[in-house]
């Protein structure tokens, strides 16, 4: 079994590491955060390294699939900001993936090629008011008349839906006793007629903002159902296919990027803040747990790129992606209040970044489904086959 990373990895971490230097400082960073803002001209440029086609085959202009190099492109901007890794997301993973493994060949020529220039972002528009793990208890519904697709109902946690191009919308398409049979997908502009995004005020993951979205007869044409007419009442495989294992592995990767840069700012203050005479980083307390985070930073992401490896040859991994997601976000959460823990008081102050790990680490577990969701799913996946 070989752990390099190889020659083409190697250079994508050096050119990001060069672009996030110059075009996301760390003071760019924490505007972005305060003011929950996207920058949307940073988003742009990157597209300019062409990594947002690695989701993408070469005939719609991207470089081919290759989700072991998408995660660590969230990795390493997760580093910075999730102002720009979330949306990095929205357009190589909720619009490419889904868009390259669901969508028919007009939607795949006329959406892929806008993704690896930057120019089409999706946002989920899957959890309600009642609905969150339970995704086949989805309200939204959707009604055909003629050539149009209409849509009532409301959305919950929608992240990113004010600076999104299309709302990837899970609707109901039949009757609710049904449940997974009656499911589909609908493109919904968020400009649309009849859309109501409302901004939901959280603790972090700025810059791609969660909102409420409400549908009041929202109008599209039957073009924007995702799969074209043959997959009216089959958006349940779409929901959890191949896109569900990298959904996880995306969060894991934010999770493993905030770690590795609370672990870097507590290592840089243990080696510079002096008490009683001493730099802390001399004491053994703080010794040990710097390299219990280390160690921890580096088992998630051995469980993360295993993980990425088995879902780019399109293997059963659904178990490991959950482990991978479970693992890696709770790492996140621990080393973050460790570090800000060495930091003491400047770790939680607004001053330092190390405030804002915290706030964005604390979500990981929770979205792209739980922890405990992920138990639940490891601990069924293990009995199958005992």
């Amino acid at each position: 079994m070989n752990f390099d990373e190889g020659e083409i990895v190697a250079s994508l971490r050096e050119a990001l590491g060069r672009f996030i230097e110059k075009e996301m400082p760390r003071s760019a960073a924490a505007d972005w955060d305060a003011r929950n803002h996207f920058p949307r001209d940073v988003f742009k440029k990157l597209a300019d390294l062409g990594v947002m086609g690695l989701t993408i085959p070469e005939e719609y202009g991207g470089v081919g699939r290759d989700i072991f190099a998408t995660m660590v492109v969230i990795e390493e901007l997760s580093r910075r900001s999730l102002a720009v890794s979330v949306p990095y997301i929205m357009a190589a993973c909720y619009a490419g993936m889904n868009i390259e493994e669901c969508g028919t060949e007009a939607q795949k020529r006329e959406i892929l090629p806008k993704i690896v220039t930057g120019d089409m972002l999706f946002a989920y528009g899957l959890t309600e008011p009642d609905a969150g793990a339970d995704l086949a208890s989805v309200k939204t519904r959707a009604e055909r008349h003629g050539d149009v697709i209409r849509v009532n109902g409301a959305k919950r946690f929608c992240s990113g839906a004010a600076i999104a191009d299309y709302i990837y919308t899970l609707v109901r398409t039949g009757p609710e006793s049904e449940r997974h049979r009656n499911l589909s997908f609908v493109l919904i502009p968020p400009t649309a007629k009849g859309v109501t995004i409302t901004k939901i005020e959280s603790m972090g993951m700025k810059g791609a903002a969660t909102t409420d979205v409400s549908f009041d007869d929202v109008e599209v044409p039957i073009e924007n159902l995702v799969g074209g007419e043959a997959a009216w009442n089959k958006g349940w495989p779409m929901l959890v296919g191949p896109g569900l294992d990298v959904e996880k592995l995306e969060v894991a990767a934010i999770g493993i990027g905030i770690a590795r840069a609370a672990l870097d700012d507590a290592w840089a203050y243990a080696l510079e803040r002096k008490q009683f005479g001493r730099r802390i980083g001399e004491f053994q307390s703080i010794q040990h747990k710097l390299a219990d985070m280390q160690t921890q930073i580096h088992a998630a992401r051995l469980t993360l790129y295993h993980a990425a490896w088995l879902a780019n040859a399109r293997r059963p991994c659904s178990s490991e992606t959950s482990m991978a997601k479970l693992f890696a976000t709770e790492v996140s959460k621990a080393v973050a209040l460790e570090c800000q823990t060495i930091l003491g008081a400047y770790g939680y102050v607004k001053d330092f970044d190390a405030e804002r790990y915290v706030r964005d680490a604390l979500l990981m577990p929770i979205i792209g489904g739980s922890s405990a969701v992920q138990r639940g799913n490891i601990f069924k996946q293990a009995m199958a086959v005992r």
